[in-house]
């Protein structure tokens, strides 16, 4: 049975709000068995969970600190020893904390460079265990346009999101072995929870920049990132999603 004849396993974290329910949602309404990752909004992911289910999908909420091995490696064991499997990862937990480097304390940096990239990687490895085994998956890690082209005040968001980049290529190439697909996106500013505490200034930069002046769509976001995840051919791949011109 090829993972088209069957209903996939979907892990998607920091999936309670934002693009990551938005992207749930998608999976989930087309058939795929969602984990709802969350760390503190549990009744936010219950909620999502419940969403789906009136889809007529399923999906499971489940606590996991990406920034703790032990907590990813106990919830893909529990996913592959409900479903038994894991065919898609989709990177997307991140959080910010934005300040000029002279004035950034230094458990900010640690904090955005624990979550934005090691708790990626961390899901990564986890995953990775049960791909090559199966000689099929798909990861997809959500980054940022500053991870291309940096950001003053974001020095620890624009370098975890840099680093998901490179993450992103180094995997792509020692994963190919075993038809596993690395992908990258670029969403651009999305008026989620945490788009919302950008600055009207930064905001109005940030629309200057795009040709089309406008913020991105995170449905339209969920339709890219759900399509990718069917993709045979591709892979190492870094796609901007907004209409600023890298």
């Amino acid at each position: 049975m090829t993972p088209q004849d069957k209903r996939r396993a979907v892990i998607i974290t920091g999936a309670s709000r934002g693009l990551g329910k938005e992207m749930a949602l998608r999976f989930g309404e087309a058939g795929d068995r969602v984990v709802v990752n969350f760390l503190s909004r549990s009744q936010d992911a219950d909620a999502v969970v419940g969403l789906i289910a009136e889809r007529g999908g399923e999906a499971i909420a489940c606590r996991a600190d990406v920034r703790n091995p032990a907590h990813v490696d106990a919830m893909v064991h529990d996913t592959v020893k409900r479903w038994g499997t894991v065919d898609v990862l989709i990177n997307n937990a991140g959080i910010v904390r934005d300040a000029l480097v002279l004035r950034m304390p230094e458990e900010d940096w640690d904090d955005v460079i624990n979550t934005n990239l090691s708790g990626a990687f961390h899901c990564i490895r986890a995953v990775s265990q049960v791909m090559t085994r199966q000689r099929y998956g798909q990861i997809i890690s959500i980054s940022s346009f500053v991870g291309d082209q940096g950001r003053e005040g974001q020095a620890n968001y624009s370098a975890s999101k840099a680093g998901l980049i490179g993450l992103t290529k180094a995997c792509a190439k020692e994963f190919g072995h075993w038809h596993i697909n690395v992908n990258a996106v670029l969403p651009g500013y999305i008026p989620t929870d945490v788009g919302d505490m950008v600055p009207d200034a930064v905001l109005d930069r940030i629309l200057r920049e795009n040709t089309l002046y406008r913020v991105s769509d995170p449905k339209e976001i969920a339709e890219f990132v759900y399509r990718l995840s069917h993709m045979k051919n591709v892979s190492g791949q870094v796609f901007n999603l907004d209409s600023r011109i890298i």
